[in-house]
């Protein structure tokens, strides 16, 4: 029997070997995310029923109530949980090995290279570094914490490539690495040449479409209501509770809304985050990309809130790059106008000093809400 296996561990060598042991047993991985509190770990692992749990000093801790895993199954992955409980995603050893093949061909990978491993392993996105650089035995280095200094430490070790999510460029120089992926939530703003923004999920097993274009062997569709919809070889076999969402024909719908514009897709953001204000619709990343060019600005999320004028209001948390530096409500409204519909300018805009987010660079709206805020008017 088939049994599925959790790793508490630290990025670091320690969790490729406990990785390697577990797959030579026969048994699937559930990488657990570093960044999450005792209480929330220990939910993870009861929801997602594994048999055990590898933690420091080689430990194993042995779990009640746990679920054998299907022959051929490799990882449960948790999902971000950005819109509710995160779920429980079931990869293949075909479905992992495709998604490697398939990126290290994008991207010319070889034993050549050396990844810097520093997102999450508890998420696709940093898992996916790991499980490179063990098929391809190349160099592979981990960092707990990015910043300038780590990254010149890694350059001068000779990293080349790397994955981040795109808060992180706005604060470092990555331009001397061969590649950086980015990934996870929406990039703002232009990117340096040698960055590959990438549009993937947890069940394509990460990204699947670099700069717009398909990946080989993946396809694309737009549905007719413009939801984005992908067939791969990556795709997951189904959720942990054994639900399988894919359509007719292997097609999966993955929630998000977008249109291919000279055959790249253009993703206008999850079906949820559409702001349907006084009749009209507006996407929140499009309102952001747009605050985000102005000068005195450092950080921004859009959203929509409650309003009983207009059912939804566009609204903007701003941080500033200085705390002195002033911003007025009218300026905001007219930049956005200079490049949006006027109903897409912000009828709420509320100053924070940081814009709490997740190990993907996602915004965490409930923490968002409850953070002290002046709101500019």
């Amino acid at each position: 029997m088939r049994e599925l296996i959790a790793i508490d561990l630290p990025p670091g060598p320690d969790f490729v070997v406990a990785l390697n042991e577990i797959w030579n047993n026969g048994d699937a991985v559930l990488p657990i995310d570093q960044r999450l509190p005792r209480v929330a770990r220990q939910e993870l692992l009861k929801q997602l029923k594994a048999k055990e749990v590898i933690t420091s000093n080689n430990e194993r801790l042995h779990l009640d109530n746990s679920q054998p895993v299907e022959d051929g199954d490799a990882l449960v992955i948790a999902t971000s949980g950005s819109t509710g409980a995160p779920k429980g995603v079931v990869h293949t050893h075909e479905s992992i090995n495709s998604a490697i093949q398939i990126t290290g061909t994008r991207l010319n990978c070889s034993s050549d290279d050396h990844w810097l491993a520093c997102l999450s392993l508890g998420h696709v996105g940093g898992l996916s570094v790991v499980l490179r650089a063990m098929s391809y035995k190349s160099k592979l280095s981990f960092v707990d914490h990015i910043d300038q200094d780590s990254i010149d430490t890694a350059l001068k070790s000779g990293a080349t490539m790397t994955s981040l999510v795109p808060t992180v460029l706005q604060s470092v120089d990555v331009r001397q690495f061969r590649t950086v992926l980015i990934g996870g939530a929406q990039a703002l703003g232009v990117m340096p040449p040698n960055v590959v923004t990438t549009y993937g999920l947890t069940e394509t097993m990460g990204g699947v479409i670099y700069n717009g274009t398909p990946l080989d062997q993946v396809e694309i569709r737009i549905s007719a209501e413009t939801e984005i919809q992908i067939k791969s070889p990556t795709l997951f076999r189904c959720y942990r509770d054994s639900t399988d969402t894919k359509i007719t024909s292997g097609w999966f719908n993955t929630g998000d809304l977008g249109e291919l514009v000279g055959g790249k897709l253009k993703v206008h953001g999850r079906k949820d985050e559409l702001i349907n204000t006084g009749g009209y619709k507006v996407w929140p990343s499009s309102v952001a990309t747009s605050i985000q060019q102005i000068d005195q600005v450092s950080d921004v999320v859009v959203a929509g809130t409650p309003d009983d004028k207009w059912g939804s209001a566009v609204t903007a948390w701003i941080v500033l790059k200085k705390p002195a530096t002033t911003l007025k409500f009218e300026d905001v409204r007219q930049h956005v106008k200079m490049t949006l519909p006027d109903y897409c300018a912000p009828q709420k805009i509320y100053l924070v000093a940081e814009i709490p987010r997740s190990a993907l660079g996602k915004p965490k709206f409930v923490e968002l809400n409850k953070m002290v805020t002046t709101q500019l008017s």
